[in-house]
């Protein structure tokens, strides 16, 4: 991690309920403890401004059982 946080979009499958929602910002407070993290459970949109790679973070949320997608 280098540079300035950058806002990271992510588009997430698989998110049903609050749980869901504290699970992801557990795994992107993992990769970077200091994240804003936002999440719309109904869309599944995910936008984190941290330090951690956009890929990375994806991979992370997939390895945790939800298929994310690098988004817009």
């Amino acid at each position: 991690m280098s540079g300035a946080p950058e806002k990271i979009v992510l588009n997430v499958e698989g998110m049903t309920c609050g749980g869901c929602v504290e699970a992801v910002k557990r795994v992107i407070r993992k990769a970077d403890p200091a994240a804003a993290v936002e999440i719309d459970l109904g869309t599944g949109r995910v936008e984190a401004v941290t330090m951690a790679p956009a890929a990375d973070l994806a991979q992370a949320v997939t390895k945790a059982g939800y298929q994310a997608h690098i988004g817009v």
